[in-house]
Parts: structure tokens; C-alpha cells; sequence
């Protein structure tokens, strides 16, 4: 059995112990009583409260943690930047600009259109980026390109709030910018995880390239693979993933950045093999930030686009450091 394997045999056991977690425990406590009525009558409101209410938060939150750290290792291994993640590219913002528009013009009452909205922000970002990296093969030019398209759909975002007639709509467009798995239900999963499943197709085919791609730019043409394709396979999948993560989620940021390089070391840094344990270390991420956000003896339940960044922030500094010493050295 290879290491690969072990890692990811290891992280999903690691999810369904924090599935079962965050399914049997909330804010209210429940006695053996309640939880017998819970796993044996559907007619029951612990039933009602586990099944419907925590479950789908819970799964929800595994699916979107696992689209932003898969995007995040399709992103770094694209870019060959440990830095970089499914908001360097300006993928994320596009998706929020195009759900914030949705929003403000009265969408969010048609079920489904703030989601669809989303995810044809995020496809326009990926067209856009398909396009530039056929100009551009250096990746800074690329990240460069990306951090223009980021500023200016945050741009874009900002001008709609600021202009918004109605305070519901911009509490509704804070709320969403602010990321949450909230009050999320079957019907939202359903809209995850079909282009999660997507973007992993893509991604397994992007993976060969990627793999290339750490031996740069001249090896990686020179082994005679169609660079163009790959490359346009892997910024399908980080954009479809991201999309889908930011329709269900709203922003949620640092978990792409953070789950691959929680399993690097353990692959020894293949680009090809980091992206299932990634995506598997970004749901698990996600699941127990969201119980620990759901826990937190707050008078209001924290966002889980805040707790995150409140996490992220330093480790993006630890990392950032690091590297730092490294190009010292």
C-alpha cells in the first residue's frame, strides 16, 4: 500500500469520526432518551434536529472544504507557488461579484439563482484565465493577471453594497461575503457536489501536467505533453471547484492556501498525488472549524468565513515566513 493511499485511508477516517462529531454535538444537549429518538424515529424532533439540521451543515461544510483545498492544490501546483490559493487568481471574488449581484437585484427569492450566479461569475474568471494563459506561460505574469481580476471584481463587489437601496440586501450581501454553511440543507449540497465530482475529473486529468510543470517550464515542454490542454484542464477545475464553494458558502478564505501543505510533506511534494489528501484535508478543516465556530460561547454564532481567516491569517504568515528564510538560503 503506498504512502498516498495510507494518507488518504488516514484523512477519511480522521472526516467521518469529525462528521459523526459534528452530527451528535451542538449547542443543545440531548439525553440518551433524545438521542434513541433521533436514529429511531423520523417523526421525532432530535430526529428532525440531527438529520436535518446538523447533517447536512456538517456534509455540506466537508464539501466545500474539499473543493477549496483541492482548487488550492491544483492552484499551487499550476502556479508553483506554495502561496498561492483559490483567491489568487481572483476566482473567489468573481464568484462573490456575481452571487452579490444576484442578491441586490432580488435573486435570492428564486431558489437557486444566487448559486447559479456564483458559479457563472467563477466560469467567467475561468474563461478569462484560459485565455491570458495562453499569453502568458510564466506564472507571474499569470498571478499578476489574476491579482487584477481579484482587485477588480472586489471592486465591483464594494460599488454594489455601497449602492444598494435596500439595508436587507446589504446585510444579505455581508452575510454571504462573510462565508457560512449555516441553515444549509440537502438541497444545497446538491449543488456542491456535483461540480466538486467535475473539477476532480479535471483535475486527475490536469495532474500529469502539473506534475511536469515542477520540473518547469522547458522540462515540462519537453516531455511532450500538450501543456496548453493541461493547463487549461487545471484552471477548469480550480475555477468549477471554487464556483461551487463560493455558490453554497459564500467566501471562505485560507483553507485552499493551508490543506496542502498540511499533507506535502507526506506525498514529498508531488503535484500529482498532493490533490485527493488535499481535498480531503480541506473538508476535514472545514467540518471541524464549523463545530468549533457552531461551539464558541458567542451571543452571535460566528461566521465561518471570519473563524477561518482568524486561523489562516497566522499560518499564511508562518508560511510566508518560511519561505521567506528558504529564498535566503
Amino acid at each position: 500500500m503506498s504512502r498516498t493511499v495510507r494518507l488518504c485511508l488516514g484523512l477519511g477516517l480522521c472526516v467521518i469520526a469529525a462528521l459523526a462529531l459534528a452530527i451528535l454535538i451542538g449547542e443543545t444537549g440531548f439525553d440518551r432518551a433524545q438521542y434513541a429518538a433521533g436514529f429511531g424515529d423520523p417523526t421525532s424532533g432530535p430526529w428532525e434536529v440531527l438529520w436535518q439540521v446538523r447533517a447536512p451543515r456538517a456534509v455540506c461544510a466537508l464539501a466545500v472544504g474539499a473543493a477549496l483545498g483541492l482548487a488550492g492544490a491544483v492552484m499551487q501546483g499550476l502556479l508553483r507557488n506554495p502561496l498561492a490559493d483559490p483567491g489568487v487568481l481572483g476566482v473567489s471574488a468573481t464568484a462573490a461579484l456575481g452571487a452579490a449581484l444576484a442578491i441586490v437585484m432580488g435573486a435570492a427569492a428564486v431558489p437557486g439563482l444566487v448559486e447559479v450566479s456564483a458559479l457563472i461569475g467563477a466560469g467567467l474568471a475561468g474563461a478569462m484565465l484560459i485565455a491570458a494563459s495562453s499569453a502568458m506561460r510564466a506564472p507571474e505574469a499569470l498571478i499578476l493577471f489574476g491579482v487584477a481580476l481579484s482587485s477588480f471584481a472586489g471592486a465591483l463587489t464594494a460599488l454594489i453594497f455601497n449602492l444598494s437601496p435596500s439595508p436587507i440586501a446589504q446585510a444579505e450581501v455581508m452575510s454571504w461575503l462573510l462565508g457560512s454553511v449555516q441553515n444549509r440543507s440537502w438541497v444545497d449540497l446538491a449543488w456542491v457536489t456535483p461540480a466538486v465530482l467535475v473539477s476532480a475529473v479535471f483535475s486527475v486529468l490536469a495532474s500529469p501536467g502539473l506534475k511536469m510543470l515542477t520540473l518547469g517550464e522547458e522540462g515540462a515542454a519537453a516531455s511532450g505533453l500538450s501543456m496548453g490542454r493541461l493547463r487549461a484542464f487545471a484552471l477548469i477545475a480550480a475555477a468549477l471547484a471554487t464556483g461551487a464553494a463560493v455558490a453554497v458558502a459564500g467566501v471562505i478564505g485560507f483553507v485552499g492556501l493551508a490543506a496542502p501543505h498540511l499533507v506535502r510533506a507526506a506525498v514529498r511534494g508531488d503535484a500529482g498525488r498532493i490533490l485527493a489528501p488535499s481535498a480531503l484535508a480541506g473538508g476535514l478543516m472545514l467540518v471541524i472549524a464549523d463545530l468549533l465556530a457552531r461551539l464558541t460561547p458567542t451571543d452571535q454564532e460566528l461566521k465561518l468565513g471570519v473563524f477561518t481567516a482568524l486561523i489562516g491569517a497566522p499560518l499564511f504568515a508562518l508560511i510566508a515566513w518560511r519561505a521567506a528564510r528558504e529564498w535566503r538560503l
